[in-house]
């Protein structure tokens, strides 16, 4: 990854470096490869991938806004701690916001949304959550399956501010998930996947509501080892 000849990239040159550092660093700290309260030093991370600070540090301000990175008070910038407060807090948000939207979808959401939500738990459940070769951690093909299940349930809310909201707190979850996904193997998240997706197309409000929330209820509890 490299910068223009003079050093100077164009305006639209040094958005595309700073899109591509931003996302090294998005699928980074998501596979793991940063630990709680890891440093990330913009000077290392500009040598490292051959652009300047200021895109550097134009990626990590990103990062921030989706809550994979921390700024600190002293102007540096640090992958989150994991503290069973923090996840306590992001599940509780979750379970505040997502029943409500999937409330709304439920009413709103036309046959096509329908269509979408059967296609995408159809494909969550065709999808293998582990693979030798993968570790102890959800594949990644599973874990987008699973984040698009979550997604088309909510989609029928046509808010795209609500969704905006779900979706960052979604990616804060997953990155607890990734470092606490071993701690609860015995779940049968395929039941709890088919029961919210027969409710929400029988347009059971009520019943898909209760049943997410005790869905995020028992994420949360696995994440924080209760």
């Amino acid at each position: 990854m490299t910068q223009t000849a003079d050093n100077t990239p164009t305006s639209s040159g040094k958005q595309m470096l700073s899109e591509q550092v931003y996302a090294h660093l998005r699928d980074a700290i998501m596979r793991g490869d940063f630990s709680p309260r890891d440093a990330l030093k913009p000077q290392d991370l500009a040598k490292q991938q051959g652009v300047s600070l200021a895109v550097v540090r134009e990626a990590l301000v990103r990062l921030v806004g989706e809550g994979l990175a921390d700024r600190l008070p002293n102007r540096g910038f640090a992958v989150p701690a994991s503290s069973d407060r923090r996840w306590h807090e992001i599940a509780e948000a979750r379970r505040t916001v997502e029943p409500v939207v999937l409330r709304m979808s439920i009413e709103r959401g036309d046959l096509d949304w329908e269509a979408r939500v059967r296609a995408a738990h159809h494909r969550l459940a065709r999808t293998p959550p582990y693979l030798p070769e993968e570790g102890e951690y959800y594949t990644g093909a599973w874990a987008e399956a699973h984040r698009a299940f979550h997604r088309t349930l909510l989609e029928g809310c046509g808010n795209p501010v609500l969704l905006e909201t779900c979706d960052r707190l979604w990616t804060v979850s997953e990155l607890a998930r990734r470092w606490s996904s071993h701690r609860n193997p015995d779940r049968d998240g395929l039941r709890e996947h088919r029961r919210l997706e027969e409710a929400a197309l029988a347009r059971d409000a009520d019943g898909a509501a209760e049943m997410l929330v005790q869905h995020l209820t028992l994420t949360a509890a696995g994440l924080n080892g209760s």
